[in-house]
């Protein structure tokens, strides 16, 4: 499934986890009548994905997908909060940030990651819902 938003998600994805933004190398190759780009998404000098594409964007917005499937790693069952609350909500990079910024920050140190990320999502559904966004329809 094609994530149009893919670069900017994987920004505040490793932003929120207190890491550096990514680098995108592009190299092109093919002739110039056939040009084709491939690029890695860096991270530290190491390579979280890479992307390959008829023009820059595309191959930068591939290797920002498959970094984020490497970050995120194989699916996940769906989190008691959004069982609880009719399904899967949408997912807004930046908002799911601060959710998680905030909650970091009110939370007793030593506190483990399920509580933060249940937390974190609690207080997610909550905003959204206060804006009058809610679970997407299956």
């Amino acid at each position: 499934m094609e994530n149009s938003n893919a670069k900017g998600d994987l920004i505040a994805l490793l932003l929120s986890q207190g890491r550096p933004a990514p680098v995108f190398q592009v190299e092109a190759g093919g002739p110039p009548h056939e040009r084709t780009f491939a690029a890695s998404a860096l991270v530290g000098g190491q390579a979280l994905g890479t992307g390959q594409g008829r023009t820059k964007r595309e191959a930068e917005r591939l290797a920002a997908e498959a970094a984020l499937g490497a970050l995120n790693g194989p699916p996940q069952p769906a989190s008691p909060v959004a069982a609880e609350r009719g399904g899967p909500w949408p997912i807004y990079a930046a908002v799911l940030a601060e959710a998680l910024a905030v909650t970091s920050s009110h939370l007793p140190p030593g506190t483990g990651l399920d509580t933060l990320r249940a937390e974190a999502a609690q207080l997610y559904c909550d905003l959204l819902s206060d804006l009058g966004h809610g679970p997407e329809e299956a």
